[in-house]
């Protein structure tokens, strides 16, 4: 699927408003932003990838476009799929990435290879 350049553009505005050491990588076939070289958020499939915290899961997928990321077949713990219409708003798209944040210093890094 396409990368949603005006997405990209808006995310990117975000998280340099946060003042976070960051940085982007190609990642599932979209864009993941790394927050302290942990997996913070990203573009997955036309949507936002959301890494929350897994006790918030339930609580967060009731939101309007949001539902539990399935990858490779099966649910992926702490992460959501959000759709276009859960964050067309700014302060919308904002939520989802502080509460991304929220969740980053107690997320887990990936293994370095």
């Amino acid at each position: 699927m396409a990368t949603d350049e005006f997405l990209l553009e808006r995310l990117n505005r975000i998280i340099s408003s946060r003042k976070l050491d960051w940085t982007v990588k190609r990642m599932f076939g979209g864009h993941c932003f790394m927050v302290n070289d942990k997996m913070c958020f990203g573009t997955f499939r036309g949507g936002l990838m959301a890494r929350v915290g897994p006790d918030k899961i339930e609580q967060l997928k009731t939101k309007k476009g949001a539902s539990q990321m399935l990858h490779g077949g099966r649910l992926m713990k702490g992460y959501l799929i959000v759709e276009p219409e859960g964050y067309d708003m700014d302060e919308d798209l904002e939520f989802w990435i502080d509460q991304c944040i929220e969740f980053n210093p107690i997320a887990k890094s990936s293994k370095k290879k």
